[in-house]
């Protein structure tokens, strides 16, 4: 296994042990910790969240209900204009569309006639039944309640009123007034509390019987008797009280409160295992995550590594200024060449060249231009030389060329378009104020060459157009 590997394993390891070993301890210490934040402050504050929630959603209709006895039009109307039904009409659908509740009524106790936001209903009568709730009301001693009853007007369905009474400045009895809200909006209030907390929700009156609960529901530990939880763990009290108990073997927390508005007691109860269960899936979620993020960041060093390694290869084979092929790596390729040319005979040649009087370029217009010169060179090497064959800067502003399938003479060719392309090229010329020559030197693979002597008499035919004049091409067979 070589270096790299080795890394990689040993951080793969790392990354898998934090990870693996990090969540299934946070895991266990969230079970641990679950039982005691449900009781000792989820549940309060969640109660206290949904007591908000049913000020809003059932207490606001109480208090519609108690302004509306209160209401001084209403008074006087039922006193001195109760003839006029449009008036009554028009104000409790103002009430009704103000807001948003089912209906509103009024029954007047001198003409028991029972109004609607659709005018005169029908009047009160003792021996029908579905009056029996008014007159049971005008008995009791109470100002309000909260009745749910079905109503045959608003199509048989299951109505929560809010009763008030309706009393003139003396204290003397005028009838009775309030609104109305379906029970299916109260089962969707219930089921979102569910949905949202996780928490069942319901209602019981003072004996301990459950008045309001969400239908769909079938968990609600009503099941238990809230009755014997009452008589059992005394439940229903005015203040705030938290109990366990079990069910069916499962464990459940519950949590009660007084509404003195609605004269109602509300419970919140817990299921502990659904509880557990969501930290089970978090727990996954996590497990997931952290290997998901150990995967990436192993991919991301694998990358690293390759990168690296590539710019080190970059670095080992290729001449930084020019991105040619250094000495070092055209030296094997060079050895390749060789071997091949022993084994198949066709001709290879190579062409070694030097730019002319570079010293002087460089102390004339400094080495940022000269290196600019060198770059422009390697440029039109790519440009003119088949992919074919190879280039490289052997040191300096030196460079040799290798090309296959070429003998002396062609290699000849090929240096002198080199060199009439380097003297006539506008850059290197905008550069330097003049031309940019250099002076080559061509031979060709011998039997038994080896790279010592190729480049020797390469290097001579240079050194022979150097003392010739420079800005030439010799060539040595």
């Amino acid at each position: 296994m070589n270096f790299k590997n080795y890394v990689i394993l040993i951080v793969t390891f790392l990354l898998l042990t934090f990870s693996i070993g990090s969540s299934i301890l946070n895991y266990m210490k969230s079970l641990e910790e679950t039982q005691v934040e449900l009781k000792e402050r989820s549940l309060p504050l969640s109660i206290d969240n949904i007591y908000t929630e049913v000020q809003r959603n059932l207490i606001e209709p109480t208090l519609v209900s108690s302004m509306m006895a209160n209401d001084t039009f209403l008074k006087d109307w039922i006193i001195h204009d109760e003839s006029k039904t449009d008036k009554i009409t028009r104000y409790l659908e103002s009430i009704k569309n103000r807001h948003s509740v089912f209906s509103t009524f009024l029954v007047s106790d001198k003409t028991d006639n029972y109004y609607t936001s659709k005018g005169l209903l029908e009047k009160v009568k003792k021996d029908n039944p579905n009056n029996a709730w008014y007159f049971k009301f005008r008995d009791i001693q109470d100002n309000y309640e909260i009745n749910l009853d079905f109503n045959k007007y608003l199509g048989d369905s299951l109505i929560m009123f809010i009763n008030y009474k309706i009393f003139d400045d003396d204290f003397h009895y005028l009838g009775a007034t309030g609104i109305g809200i379906k029970i299916s909006y109260i089962n969707e209030m219930l089921k979102h509390f569910r949905l949202k907390y996780n928490f069942n929700v319901f209602f019981t009156d003072k004996d301990g019987n459950i008045v309001l609960s969400e239908r769909e529901n079938s968990d609600i530990g009503k099941a238990q008797s809230i009755k014997d939880l009452s008589l059992d763990k005394g439940v229903l009290v005015e203040n705030s009280k938290v109990i366990e108990y079990k069910k069916d073997g499962k464990a459940y927390i519950l949590n009660t409160k007084y509404i003195k508005e609605l004269k109602l007691y509300l419970f919140v109860e817990a299921e502990i295992d659904k509880f557990t269960q969501e930290l089970e899936k978090t727990f996954y979620t996590n497990l997931l995550i952290s290997l998901l993020v150990t995967a990436i960041i192993i991919l991301i060093i694998l990358y690293t590594i390759k990168s690296y390694n590539k710019k080190l290869e970059n670095l080992a084979s290729f001449d930084s200024l020019t991105q040619l092929a250094n000495r070092r790596s055209f030296n094997g390729y060079f050895e390749k060449s060789l071997k091949l040319f022993n084994r198949d005979k066709n001709p290879r040649s190579i062409i070694f060249f030097d730019l002319d009087n570079f010293k002087t370029i460089n102390d004339n217009y400094g080495h940022l231009v000269g290196d600019n010169v060198l770059k422009r060179i390697a440029t039109i090497l790519n440009l003119q030389i088949r992919d074919s064959d190879s280039t490289s800067r052997w040191g300096g502003e030196e460079f040799l060329i290798l090309l296959n399938d070429s003998n002396v003479e062609q290699s000849f060719q090929v240096a002198q378009k080199l060199r009439a392309s380097f003297e006539n090229d506008l850059e290197l010329s905008k550069l330097v104020n003049g031309s940019v020559t250099a002076s080559f030197g061509v031979t060709s693979f011998k039997k038994d060459d080896t790279i010592e002597k190729v480049i020797s008499r390469a290097d001579h035919a240079l050194y022979a157009a150097k003392h010739s004049g420079k800005n030439r091409v010799e060539k040595e067979i």
